[in-house]
């Protein structure tokens, strides 16, 4: 039964109940449970918003998710392999909590270069809520980490060629690149929003003018643009300030496009009879576009924006990598692969292109959750 309302409501948007007498009745759903009741039939739209939730709270948190500070070097551990956790011995068959074996340090007699080892006489156990490095979050210090080993030095992903942790690196730098695609793509909302409802619905001078101001914006390269305001950018600026800077430049790029497919929908939506008979009735402009066209383009909007998180998120690390956006010490994942940069330092250190890979599954799971997003307000989308 429960599967045929589903099917109903979603196809429908009415959904059908049993009633005492042993009649069905039609009953109404609201848009706002219909565009619910579509996405989660969409399963990998839903776990990728899951995985992305979990993401930005293990990010934000990450003086408390990660083992050690992002700038913690150690320096007997530079160029360390990553320490897989063990889940199975041979002996002991399944083992809880996992282990890892602690590394031991040679030298190469003929190159002198660092080898390490695991020891699989010492096992160092995995534990939650270790005491380690004190931090302070919002005013309140504190010492426990999520997890860690009680005695010794856990490195799951490895260091890099300062000795510093990876996987810890790779959780601060999440917090610093996910946040300016989702600051981006707010500023970028409310510009595209504002321009293309204005332009659409005054049309005339105003909207000649606005539309070709795009195209002059959106006919300059991207890489002049971004090398043109690296240069500008003051040397003794606090990184942060940089951070934040770089964000409102990326904003200001990235809202053309969003402005003109508003625009083209503004221009449709404004002959509509609800549009006309509003505007006849006294309705003034501000009333108009806040209560029906704004109300039309929100859909759109909330696409747009998953949709352009991804962008937003590339154009920060393609910027750091290129050594034109945030920069040292402020860790990001653009400047996490600053590090693979060299085919020397890649044949000896592998894991240091870890940071590719969550920069590739973020953009993809905010691809995914766009598309569960597009098909769920789609009015014409079957079942």
């Amino acid at each position: 039964m429960t599967q045929e309302i589903m099917g109903s409501a979603v196809g429908s948007g009415t959904a059908e109940l049993p009633l005492e007498g042993g009649t069905q009745e039609l009953q109404p759903l609201s848009f706002r449970r219909l565009v619910f009741l579509r996405f989660i039939r969409n399963r990998v739209a839903v776990v990728c918003l899951i995985l992305l939730f979990l993401l930005y709270i293990v990010t934000l948190m990450a003086e408390f998710t990660s083992p050690y500070h992002a700038q913690t070097r150690f320096l007997d551990f530079v160029g360390a392999p990553p320490q897989f956790p063990v889940f199975w011995g041979k002996e002991e068959g399944f083992i809880w909590p996992p282990v890892v074996y602690e590394l031991t340090q040679e030298r190469d007699p003929e190159t002198f270069e660092r080898i390490y080892k695991p020891n699989h006489d010492v096992e160092l156990p995995l534990r939650f809520l270790v005491r380690n490095e004190p931090y302070s979050v919002l005013g309140v210090e504190s010492d426990r980490h999520l997890f860690g080993v009680d005695h010794g030095l856990v490195f799951l992903l490895g260091t890099d060629t300062q000795g510093r942790d990876l996987f810890s690196r790779i959780i601060f730098g999440g917090r610093i690149s996910t946040t300016v695609g989702l600051l981006g793509v707010l500023i970028s909302l409310v510009i595209g929003m504002t321009v293309g409802l204005v332009s659409g619905y005054l049309g005339g001078t105003v909207d000649h003018v606005i539309q070709r101001s795009i195209e002059v914006m959106l006919s300059f390269p991207s890489i002049p643009l971004w090398l043109a305001l690296a240069a500008t950018l003051p040397r003794d600026w606090n990184p942060l300030r940089i951070f934040f800077l770089i964000t409102i430049i990326l904003s200001f790029i990235n809202w053309g496009h969003l402005a003109r497919v508003v625009r083209g929908m503004t221009l449709a939506l404004k002959n509509e009879d609800y549009v006309i008979s509003a505007r006849m009735s006294g309705g003034n402009t501000w009333w108009i576009v806040r209560r029906h066209l704004l109300a039309a383009n929100f859909s759109y909007a909330i696409v747009a924006a998953t949709l352009a998180i991804p962008s937003m998120i590339l154009a920060e690390t393609a910027l750091s990598f290129l050594g034109l956006g945030i920069q040292p010490p402020i860790v990001s994942w653009g400047t996490l692969l600053q590090d693979a940069q060299k085919v020397s330092v890649i044949s000896q250190y592998p894991w240091l292109i870890l940071p590719a890979i969550f920069v590739v599954g973020t953009v993809l799971a905010f691809n995914f959750v766009g598309d569960g997003f597009r098909d769920a307000f789609d009015p014409y989308a079957l079942g």
